[in-house]
């Protein structure tokens, strides 16, 4: 089966370029939490190059805490928020020769849809038929099939889990794993469990980790491709 590395790229502290260069799809940042239509356009156009996939990474209105504390937006703003997303960074993909191929919220929102049924139900309304690439069991995976949508399962080879398959807060000890041999470890785990892979790139090394996953990815016989 093929299987998908992505990357949350274009938020302004990742090595864009370096990441490119090893991940197969895109979650590109609209500028909600962070990013900028220059930005925007300097991604989609390295992405079309060199044939990675690009998602629209959506999250809460909230550069200050770049995305990472849960809001109750009403769900009418959020909607609306989220299709304004997914068209600024659609039109900026058209202009540079490619297209936004699927969806991923962003830090809290991303936690947010995985049970709060109305936020979920925003996110989806404002997106159009885009897919939803999320956590497996996420609500939002399971209306948005419901929908008819197609969906894609994420594992997080550099996070810890806790025991219900959700991911620890980043506040906990072993909620962010750096050392590069535990995370390839977790990624040829998660392989066979999950369509597509994230590899963070907020941290130092994280294109030599990116780079090492995918070398022992291939080596076990996956087929790296884009969503």
């Amino acid at each position: 089966m093929p299987l998908d590395l992505n990357a949350d790229l274009g938020e302004e502290i990742t090595d864009d370029a370096g990441l490119l260069a090893v991940v197969t799809s895109a979650n590109v940042a609209c500028g909600y939490h962070a990013g900028s239509v220059a930005i925007m356009r300097e991604v989609c156009a390295e992405a079309a190059r060199l044939g990675v996939s690009v998602g629209a990474q959506v999250s809460y209105d909230d550069r200050e805490h770049f995305g990472r504390v849960a809001r109750d937006v009403p769900a009418d703003v959020l909607r609306d928020q989220v299709a304004d997303q997914v068209r600024t960074l659609g039109a900026i993909a058209e202009a540079e020769g490619t297209s936004v191929r699927y969806l991923k919220p962003h830090g809290a929102l991303y936690h947010r849809v995985g049970d709060d049924e109305a936020q979920a139900a925003a996110v989806l309304a404002g997106s159009g038929d885009l897919p939803v690439l999320g956590l497996p069991g996420a609500l939002i995976l399971r209306l948005a099939t419901d929908a008819g949508r197609r969906v894609w399962h994420e594992g997080f080879p550099d996070r810890g889990y806790t025991d219900d398959g959700r991911l620890l807060p980043r506040d906990q000890p072993g909620a962010v794993l750096q050392e590069e041999g535990a995370v390839v470890a977790a990624a040829l785990a998660l392989a066979g469990r999950v369509d597509s892979l994230c590899v963070h790139g907020d941290h130092a090394g994280a294109v030599a980790r990116a780079r090492a996953v995918r070398r022992a990815l291939e080596a076990a016989g996956h087929r790296l491709t884009g969503l």
